[in-house]
């Protein structure tokens, strides 16, 4: 890995984006128009530490889900985040691994919902990020690391979530994630990190190994659906939850949003409100 080199390339990148690019409030002075390097850090979902590290040459080898991040957060076109990839040394994945790349397009889409609790994910089901109304919405996911942003393993083996469901409702809610899931596998073969999010799984989950085994091929349920989430600032807010599918880069994009003018419609904006001044303190 070119260390000096990648840390100047990620200096330069953040240099040149502005904070309200990407949504990062302005107060006070700032010395330079380009973002901070905690703010970088915390876009990208990784510790100012790190990133210092990083830029000083001092981490040598960044993951491809650093990589990601960093070209997700600043904003790098696709000859840009090559290059990123190039300068650690690694190529950038192929069209046989699971994608975790949110393209130029798809960000422009995400700032246009900036508003509305919005989270991607992969094919795989791994949250890639997550806006600050979901997380005022679902609770806090930046400090999530490792499988803990993977949404099956959250749903069968870790905390669930917030949103209210049946026994009935839970078990066909689990049966799709793992249907799915096998659909992926089934899609990117030669994907190891894929098959390692599999077998951990199969470790942890008594329950996925039951539905794996099944091997459930059936399709995927109605992607739009009403789904009740308990906050625990506002209570119950029933709400429509949409999963987009971005066919060329398989993402899955999760939009929450509530009939204008509804109760719920104000218990929603509620929750935002007080979510995103905790997430500020």
């Amino acid at each position: 890995m070119e260390t000096w080199e990648f840390g100047q390339a990620v200096r330069r990148w953040r240099d040149r984006v502005t904070p309200e690019t990407v949504g990062v409030p302005v107060g006070g002075r700032r010395r330079a128009t380009g973002l901070r390097r905690e703010e970088l850090a915390a876009l990208a979902g990784i510790s100012m530490d790190y990133l210092t590290r990083l830029e000083q040459g001092r981490a040598t080898s960044p993951s491809a889900q650093v990589m990601e991040s960093l070209s997700r957060a600043l904003r790098l076109s696709d000859v840009e985040r090559e290059h990123l990839f190039r300068l650690a040394g690694q190529a950038p994945p192929g069209p046989d691994a699971v994608s975790a790349r949110v393209t130029p397009s798809v960000q422009r889409l995400l700032d246009r919902l900036a508003n509305t609790p919005v989270a991607v994910y992969d094919a795989a089901w791994n949250l890639i990020v997550a806006n600050a109304p979901y997380d005022a919405l679902m609770g806090e996911t930046t400090s999530w690391r490792g499988i803990e942003r993977n949404g099956v393993w959250r749903n069968l083996a870790g905390p669930g979530n917030r949103t209210v469901h049946t026994p009935q409702e839970q078990a066909e809610f689990e049966a799709g994630l793992v249907a799915d899931l096998r659909l992926t596998a089934a899609k990117y073969p030669a994907d190891r990190r894929l098959k390692d999010l599999v077998r951990e799984l199969g470790a942890q989950s008594p329950r996925f190994v039951e539905l794996w085994e099944s091997a459930e091929t059936r399709p995927p349920q109605d992607r739009s659906r009403h789904k009740t989430i308990d906050h625990p600032g506002v209570g119950h807010i029933t709400l429509d939850c949409d999963i987009l599918i971005v066919a060329g880069d398989d993402l899955r994009i999760m939009v929450y949003t509530a009939e204008p003018g509804s109760d719920d419609a104000e218990r929603l904006a509620l929750a935002i409100v007080l979510g995103t001044q905790t997430l500020i303190e």
